[in-house]
């Protein structure tokens, strides 16, 4: 098995600025999508493509792109590899602070000060206004620093103003949770990343992080607003829907793949998921746009 050691990523922007920009494309990838925390606000634009959303305790896949504003210490996972088929991925990184420790209360900043309040339980747009606020993020790529931020401003203003975005977690997953907490979540997504494949016990995952199980399913309930198993069953609902869309294999072989060991109580959990069956899901895929 892999090392599933918690990942606190340290990023460090350019010389002379205060935030942190990188884009990724086919021949210059991002890191493997292990899960991961920073402190740091996070913008992420993945241009076309599909591939799976994590990001505390939500779990979804997204078709088309996406679009994330994720907030400071929120765990999450990477959103693309070798198989989402996108064009580039842009991310953009800011301390909460980066623009002093009073600037977004003030009137004219208020607004994305709620705004930057909210990504705390993770936010994600959808359709044109994605487009159109991804196309202005694509666009300070080669502006210098100080017309960066002013344009990194704007995007968050557009963010503020749109109504088209989900907030992701509005119920349930404790985002301000101590460092410690932060090492034993992410220890315990990381696990479920890499062995969602195959059965796995409570006595096993508590034993990971050294508790009890009546004290393990306590934390973790209180933790994602989740049981274990709801929670390691959706992650691998989302990843049976990535499945759907990228390989042409049977939907039993799709059920098995994803970790389940009963077809028709796949079928029955993908429902109550998707709104769906998976045969369903997988004939309409060619008409949905999100």
């Amino acid at each position: 098995m892999k090392n599933i050691k918690p990942s606190l990523e340290k990023i460090v922007p350019k010389f002379g600025s205060s935030l942190y920009y990188q884009t990724f494309s086919q021949d210059k990838r991002n890191k493997d999508p292990i899960w991961h925390y920073h402190p740091e606000i996070e913008i992420v634009y993945v241009n076309g493509g599909t591939g799976k959303r994590q990001i505390g305790s939500h779990m979804s896949y997204y078709r088309n792109g996406a679009l994330m504003l994720i907030g400071s210490n929120l765990p999450h996972c990477g959103f693309t590899d070798g198989m989402t088929g996108n064009n580039s991925e842009t991310i953009i990184q800011m301390l909460p602070d980066f623009l002093g420790t009073t600037f977004f209360d003030i009137p004219e900043m208020n607004a994305i000060g709620t705004l930057l309040d909210q990504a705390k339980k993770g936010i994600v747009f959808h359709g044109d206004t994605k487009r159109r606020i991804g196309a202005q993020i694509e666009s300070l790529k080669h502006l210098e620093s100080f017309e960066k931020l002013i344009g990194l401003l704007k995007v968050l203003r557009e963010m503020e103003k749109t109504s088209d975005y989900t907030i992701l977690n509005a119920e349930g997953f404790i985002v301000e949770a101590a460092f410690e907490d932060n090492n034993r979540i992410n220890l315990i997504f990381n696990f479920i990343q890499q062995e969602f494949g195959r059965p796995i016990s409570l006595e096993e995952i508590a034993s990971k992080v050294s508790m009890s199980i009546p004290g393990f399913c306590r934390y973790f309930k209180k933790i994602t607003g989740k049981t274990f198993t709801q929670f390691v069953n959706e992650y691998r609902l989302v990843h049976a829907a990535k499945l759907l869309h990228e390989k042409q294999t049977s939907i039993t072989d799709i059920c098995y793949e994803s970790g389940f060991s009963n077809f028709s109580h796949f079928n029955k959990l993908f429902k109550q998921f998707s709104g769906k069956t998976p045969s369903k899901y997988r004939n309409e895929l060619k008409f949905a746009v999100s």
